[in-house]
């Protein structure tokens, strides 16, 4: 029998695809392009949703939000859904966390007062956290800080913690100061780098595959970071790595009322204070700096590892899998965060390596078909020759087999149970509070499922890659929009929950038709 493989799954959070110097960017990931040159580097990968929690729902279990369900962070993500953690104890593995998963959990499976009902960073079930660092509360790391000597109860700190002015606010002010004409997101962090977070949980992990391997055990990890996530600042000397004056400038319309006229729903967003990007150009390219510079500390963390798995001889038994959770505005379109339909925040990096040799005509490789989030969980299972639950929407990287899919599908819910403010601004139901959209080499269709309040979108990415003009209401394209709306239905239909539907009972037995699906 061969020896069991062990898997390292990767997450970074809201890390922009573009952004790896293998694709050309500025931003330098020497590590990264390494796992790529010894492994495939997918770069059409699209996240099918946003935020965190229903992002990592897709991903974890290779189902759509329309079939999961847990369409915000809080939205409790059903137990019966499985998911790669889940499926991998079939095989005796072990997996375990490192980080987050931010899985909100189904409120029937544990008792009234349960402390993981009051929180949407809960653990995926069936892993077993080592080290849980939720961003509300990352308890390792902080005793940890305290046990070197950092002021983490100084004066000065947010309302839900005094730690916070040490970790999240830079040397010298608050989130949106700053004394020069660079802003605040210049300025360093409080801690040395050997202090962070990514290099907190690097070390973590590294004591544990290191246990692991001397045990001859195979080992599964997740290890989900949390940088480039904001707030956007960074440790010495990544703060200062990149150019503010050399960042390319942000896509955008003229005018934030421009661009806000797109549509209702952006327009709502530009002028949120929350989502908007800051007005002044210093400070905006000093942020989008400063994210380059938190990419390439992670890159720098990764790289730890990555020689780990070379110098121990565990990468001849190792499969790495590596990818976000979703993108980031990072001011283009006048917005930050993750929302919307834009490409900014949904397309994300994807690089897998396998060290067997029926990986090696795939190694090396630079993948450009459209991939998506709901691809990994199959691909996973796939590696460890894991039968893939027919209820995945996804499909194996593996080989890519023909016919691929020629568009991806995004979603994304800006309903607020909460809170009915859209509600009430757009004249819809909570229900109707989404979007869909397709986008293929040539378009972009986004449907609203508050229509006609809130219209569609199209955008004609031939002649406007950028994304600035709504042409769904443009006549000479009247036939397009059509096209893209029916292919958008047809794939809704083929995609409904199916957990069962592939079966029939028979007198002969259960029949379970497993045709791969497109």
């Amino acid at each position: 029998m061969p020896k069991p493989l062990n898997v390292l799954f990767i997450t970074a959070d809201q890390w922009r695809g573009e952004c790896l110097s293998a694709r050309g960017h500025m931003v330098r990931t020497p590590n990264l392009d390494a796992l790529a040159a010894d492994g495939v580097l997918f770069t059409r990968h699209y996240a099918n949703t946003a935020p965190c929690g229903p992002s990592r729902a897709c991903l974890h279990t290779g189902l759509y939000l329309q079939n999961h369900r847990s369409g915000t962070n809080g939205t409790p993500l059903d137990r019966r859904h499985p998911n790669w953690a889940s499926e991998s104890l079939k095989l005796g593995y072990d997996p375990v966390l490192f980080g987050y998963t931010d899985t909100s959990v189904d409120p029937r499976t544990v008792a009234p007062g349960d402390p993981r009902l009051a929180t949407y960073e809960g653990v995926l079930p069936g892993l077993r956290p080592l080290v849980h660092l939720p961003e509300g509360a990352p308890d390792a790391w902080l005793d940890w800080l305290r046990a070197q000597g950092a002021p983490l109860d100084a004066e000065g700190g947010w309302s839900s913690g005094r730690w916070r002015a040490y970790v999240d606010r830079p040397v010298g002010g608050a989130p949106g100061s700053g004394d020069d004409e660079w802003g605040a997101h210049r300025a360093p962090t409080h801690y040395p780098v050997e202090w962070g977070q990514t290099a907190f949980l690097t070390d973590r992990i590294l004591d544990y595959v290191a246990g692991e391997q001397a045990e001859g055990r195979p080992w599964f990890v997740h290890a989900s970071y949390l940088r480039p996530h904001p707030p956007f600042f960074a440790p010495e000397p990544y703060n200062t790595m990149y150019d503010p004056t050399s960042v390319p400038p942000p896509v955008r319309a003229a005018s934030a009322a421009e661009e806000g006229a797109t549509h209702p729903l952006l327009a709502r967003m530009v002028e949120h204070p929350f989502l908007a990007a800051p007005a002044n150009p210093r400070h905006l390219q000093q942020l989008r700096a400063t994210y380059f510079g938190m990419q390439s500390e992670v890159d720098t963390q990764l790289g730890r590892i990555l020689d780990w798995l070379d110098v121990s001889g565990a990468a001849a038994d190792t499969v790495v899998v590596v990818t976000s959770d979703h993108g980031e505005q990072l001011g283009d379109h006048y917005l930050l965060h993750k929302l919307g339909f834009f490409d900014e925040s949904f397309h994300v990096p994807l690089l897998v390596r396998d060290p067997r040799a029926r990986f090696d005509a795939m190694r090396g490789s630079i993948v450009d078909e459209f991939t998506e989030h709901v691809d990994v969980m199959p691909t996973i299972l796939d590696l460890l020759d894991l039968a893939v639950p027919s209820a995945c929407d996804g499909r194996s990287l593996v080989g890519l087999a023909a016919p691929w899919r020629d568009e991806v599908h995004w979603e994304y819910d800006f309903r607020e149970p909460a809170d009915r403010s859209l509600e009430r601004r757009f004249g819809v139901t909570m229900e109707q509070c989404a979007l869909t959209v397709l986008r293929d080499a040539h378009g972009k269709y986004v449907h609203f499922s508050g229509y006609p309040a809130l219209p569609p979108v199209f955008f004609d990415l031939d002649d406007d890659p950028d994304e600035l003009h709504n042409r769904a209401g443009d006549p000479a394209y009247a036939v397009t929009v059509l096209d893209y709306a029916q292919r958008m239905l047809a794939w809704q239909g083929r995609h409904r929950d199916r957990t069962l539907a592939s079966m029939k009972l028979t007198p002969s037995g259960i029949f379970e038709h497993t045709a791969a699906r497109r």
